[in-house]
């Protein structure tokens, strides 16, 4: 896709032409959210406001975790409580083979995605990776933080 604008300073038809695919490969999602001198934050901050940026995002990924965790684990705890009592009262019965049948069917479905899926989990991994390497202090502050917001 190419558009044209006209040159406001000259007198004869010409026009500048605009390449959006060019323009997009050279101008990345950030540099348009924060601006041409956006890049790795290593190049931007100091080593202490990268650790304390980090530890404090971290810390609240941590205690966000811990809490859905806490609460997931007390509903799924709950829900198998509540079924093994009604199993016992005779409100419900369970048929296990059905359900042991159902969970290896359901292992072998998701072996087959994690084998499809395996190229592009590598890619994502290599390009964390590269990430966190190009960014060492704030993503050892993120784990530190984190730690911390589970422990808290």
């Amino acid at each position: 896709i190419a558009f044209s604008f006209p040159e406001h300073d000259s007198d004869d038809d010409s026009y500048e032409v605009l390449d959006l695919t060019e323009y997009a490969r050279r101008h990345h999602w950030w540099n348009r959210l924060f601006g041409r001198s956006s890049g790795p934050i290593v190049e931007k901050y100091s080593v202490a406001t990268q650790i304390v940026m980090g530890g404090v995002t971290g810390w609240c990924a941590g205690f966000l975790f811990q809490k859905v965790g806490k609460l997931a684990a007390t509903a799924v705890g709950g829900g198998f409580l509540l079924l093994q009592i009604a199993s016992h009262s005779g409100y419900v019965q369970v048929d296990w083979k059905r359900v042991e049948k159902d969970v290896n069917k359901a292992k072998k479905q998701l072996k087959k995605r994690a084998n499809k899926a395996a190229p592009e989990i590598n890619t994502l991994i290599e390009e964390s990776t590269e990430f966190i390497k190009q960014n060492i202090v704030v993503s050892s502050g993120f784990v530190g933080g984190f730690l911390l917001g589970l422990a808290s």
